[in-house]
């Protein structure tokens, strides 16, 4: 149990609305415990997205519809994240939610000249193919520092501040409580929820194995944390006492009704709303979601350093022999960084990391208003 009560309804860091203003209104979907302590009439949240694909236009169209919209600020620098809060605050007067990553044991921004030069040269004929630079030991070491983001955002205050990939710092637990911020953890595992809670987190995030994106597991390596959402999810409803909010393959109203029936609070959905047109997604990635290419996904450190869940290209075929050989985060993220948005803006699919949980093949509204719209009306049939 968690040290600090959580409050029922913490005062919001703004007035919000009587209803919401999104020109699909929600349906009768009652908020849950997770919705009141929000603030919020429609138990959805908008996953948080990093590198790039989250945007402001899609948080706010989320929050405005009823939802909690959500952007990953992880490659954020303090300043940047201070005008993020701001610009946030000025596109919807709804909560929302600002996301970074808790740093790893084992990460660090910089390499051995000659550890960083084989990299590079692993990934040469990309670079090569796509007319960029690579990147330099200076770009590697410019990698924003987290506990600077952290003081950052918690001095914007948020009306949420969710985290992934480990505790939440002491720091961070005491000024949220005292600003009225709402703190949210992510748990891969059982152990991590409980973990979470003592930390004195206010929800946890049970995220589980299908979910698109990075893992978040911190207790255990990624591959003794792969537990199914509909697995994980009624066993940390039944390990804590916070309100649990499910994440993982849910991306229809189906698979919300089935969440809440297992003891979430809450669903979070990330796919669904990447595919839709707000979001900070490449046209080349938006269009395989939704598809039959989108039924297969795996999970490779390719990208990043870190594991996550995508569907498989060129790319991930090609250096499939070299998964355990690349550095960990965020040097790998750094190497690849030029790559990546190369690929997305000469529309080359084959180079860009795909993230998609795997329900992915059911995302099909254009629109987040529309869909955050359809998963509520799905799920208030599928309960019958």
């Amino acid at each position: 149990m968690s040290p600090h009560p959580v409050p029922a309804h913490p005062v919001p860091a703004h007035p919000l609305p009587a209803h919401p203003t999104s020109a699909h209104p929600s349906p009768a979907l009652p908020p849950g415990r997770f919705g009141d302590l929000v603030g919020i009439p429609l138990p959805v949240v908008q996953g948080p997205f990093g590198g790039g694909l989250s945007s402001v236009e899609l948080a706010a169209a989320v929050s405005e519809g009823g939802g909690l919209g959500s952007y990953g600020a992880h490659l954020h620098t303090p300043e940047e994240i201070t005008a993020l809060v701001a610009r946030l605050r000025a596109a919807t007067g709804r909560p929302f939610a600002v996301n970074l990553w808790v740093p790893q044991e084992g990460e660090r921004t910089g390499l051995p000249e000659a550890a960083l030069a084989e990299h590079i040269e692993r990934l040469r004929p990309y670079y090569e193919q796509l007319g960029v630079r690579p990147p330099s030991a200076g770009d590697i070491r410019a990698w924003p520092d987290f506990d600077a983001q952290l003081d950052a955002l918690i001095a914007a205050a948020p009306p949420v501040i969710s985290l992934v990939m480990g505790l939440p710092p002491r720091r961070l637990v005491a000024e949220a409580r005292r600003r009225g911020t709402v703190v949210v953890g992510t748990a891969t595992t059982v152990e991590e929820a409980v973990a979470l809670e003592a930390a004195g987190v206010d929800a946890v995030v049970a995220s589980g194995s299908d979910a698109g994106g990075h893992r978040g597991a911190f207790l255990r390596p990624v591959r003794e944390s792969l537990v199914g959402t509909f697995s994980l999810v009624p066993q940390v409803a039944d390990a804590v006492t916070v309100p649990v909010v499910a994440a993982g393959g849910i991306a229809d109203g189906r698979g919300v009704a089935a969440a809440l029936a297992l003891g979430a609070d809450a669903v979070q959905v990330g796919t669904g709303f990447l595919a839709t047109r707000e979001s900070g997604a490449s046209e080349a990635h938006r269009r395989v979601l939704g598809t039959p290419e989108a039924r297969t996904t795996v999970l490779t450190r390719l990208f990043s350093g870190r594991t996550a869940r995508g569907i498989p290209n060129r790319f991930v075929r090609e250096m499939a022999a070299h998964e355990e050989r690349v550095p960990p985060y965020p040097v790998q993220n750094v190497l690849m960084g030029p790559v990546r948005r190369a690929a997305a803006e000469q529309g080359r699919p084959e180079y860009v990391n795909l993230w998609a949980g795997q329900a992915a093949a059911l995302a099909q509204e254009p629109s987040a208003a529309a869909y955050l719209s359809a998963l509520g009306e799905g799920a208030v049939r599928a309960a019958g």
